[in-house]
């Protein structure tokens, strides 16, 4: 039976440490499917269509990834896409008391579905989409931060200036 295991977030945009994630976790399953979460309730740079088409650009053609958007409960997702796995990143210390109650939650509410904690790696631990944005919006350099391509569409997005948003 395959390892599935879902990569949530909101990836506003995708960078390199995510990227990191992505291509390691294919080392241990199956297949990963990375899951854009649509929220009504956030004001994202990207729409979420744009973002699933980001991601497939900076990941590649690996056949072990898939993207798709999900809206609700990941556990309700996980189920849909048969996964047993979720994969979260730490950057630090402080994202793991957020991730750890969110794990036990998702636990109760789905027992078979165990998260798997991943540490960045070290070139890409500083990276964040919200740091990612602010540089881009400023027109500081990206490069090693994110794929070109995201890079291209942060810069469009902010070709008028940083009151473009």
């Amino acid at each position: 039976m395959a390892t599935i295991a879902i990569y949530a977030g909101s990836f506003d945009p995708i960078t390199r440490g995510h990227e990191d994630l992505i291509h390691r976790s294919c080392e241990f399953v199956d297949r990963l499917v990375v899951a854009v979460a649509v929220n009504s309730a956030k004001k994202p740079l990207f729409t979420p269509d744009e973002r699933v088409a980001l991601i497939r650009r900076a990941a590649g053609d690996d056949p072990c990834i898939e993207v798709k958007q999900f809206q609700g409960l990941l556990v309700n997702f996980a189920r849909e896409v048969g996964a047993s796995l979720i994969i979260r990143g730490l950057r630090a210390v402080s994202d793991f008391e957020y991730e750890f109650q969110m794990a036990l939650m998702n636990r109760n509410l789905s027992p078979g579905l165990e998260t798997v904690f991943m540490v960045p790696s070290v070139e890409t631990t500083y990276i964040s989409s919200s740091i990612v944005r602010e540089i881009a919006q400023y027109g500081g350099s990206l490069e090693g931060l994110v794929h070109p391509a995201v890079a291209e569409a942060l810069r469009a997005k902010f070709a008028d200036g940083p009151s473009n948003t």
